[in-house]
């Protein structure tokens, strides 16, 4: 991969108009490539996906930078769980967890282990990975004013091709963690979305799943920390979900590594709000009320 097409500009992006624009951490870091660079990656990443489909490599419930996948096939499932298991008496446990800029602390050395000994890539092809990971440069721009350039030496580029497709593949082993704890689970990108569910009317059982969840929580961190991750716990929330029909479960909080994070009573899910009845009320407001502002900034409402 030669040097040049690994050159990025990165303009920061606001992650939301809402936040203040004075604070740099409110900004996402968006890498910007030549044309002929990002046509080189998605040739690869054609391959590269095809490859993984043939061998059936992928993360089943990973719904980032899948073809036919997207933030609905991610939350249209966990909301059926829910709701079958809510038919059922039980309740649920859902945690939405969110990682501390998971893009930029991606181990090359680590990454380029996991495409050879987790998914067999090896030879000629593993060398490119290698080529396109080394020498990545990047300098800012704002308006006209360009910062000074500055060697990669970890994560993979917001904004490239191939990126967040690697990225699923470093984070590949967090679904067999979830998996051997019994705990329910979907991926999009570096959100995840954990959850258990346990009989409402019995107090061992609700014990015994949040023991578990916790159990699941700790194997989680400290695969991250061996893989240059971090759990951002400011924005990881926890719900417990159950009829409204039916005396709440008596869980107030839950133990994530050396935190306390109280239950919440509703909290927004890959762009959904879900509350702890899941009757979407909460949801259907916050739409209604965005849609009001809009109508009144466009000029259709005074």
């Amino acid at each position: 991969m030669p040097e040049i097409l690994k050159q990025a500009i990165l303009k920061p992006l606001l992650k939301k108009l809402s936040l203040d624009s004075n604070d740099l951490k409110n900004y996402r870091p968006i890498s910007h490539f030549r044309f002929i660079s990002k046509t080189n990656e998605k040739c690869v990443a054609k391959q590269l996906i095809q490859y993984l489909d043939i061998n059936d490599l992928g993360e089943t419930y990973q719904s980032a930078y899948k073809r036919n996948h997207s933030t609905e096939t991610a939350l249209i499932r966990v909301h059926n769980d829910i709701a079958m298991a809510i038919d059922q008496h039980r309740s649920v446990i859902l945690v939405l967890l969110d990682l501390s800029a998971a893009f930029d602390t991606v181990d090359h050395s680590i990454l380029l282990s996991r495409l050879s000994n987790r998914f067999g890539i090896t030879g000629t092809v593993l060398e490119w990975f290698r080529s396109y990971l080394s020498d990545r440069t990047q300098f800012v721009q704002v308006n006209r004013a360009c910062s000074a350039s500055h060697v990669l030496e970890f994560g993979v580029p917001q904004g490239s091709v191939l990126g967040p497709l690697l990225y699923s593949m470093y984070t590949s082993p967090l679904g067999e963690i979830a998996r051997r704890h019994q705990m329910s689970y979907h991926f999009y990108a570096d959100d995840t979305q954990l959850y258990i569910t346990f009989r409402t009317s019995s107090v061992p059982d609700m014990n015994l799943s949040n023991t578990k969840l916790v159990n699941c929580v700790r194997d989680r961190d400290a695969w991250m920390l061996s893989n240059k991750l971090k759990l951002n716990k400011d924005k990881s929330e926890v719900l417990v979900i159950s009829s409204c029909y039916r005396p709440r479960p008596p869980l107030s909080s839950v133990d994530l590594g050396n935190e306390t994070i109280s239950c919440s009573p509703s909290a927004r899910n890959i762009g959904v709000i879900f509350d702890q009845s899941l009757c979407m009320v909460p949801h259907v407001n916050a739409v209604c009320q965005s849609s009001f502002f809009h109508l009144r900034n466009v000029g259709f409402i005074r």
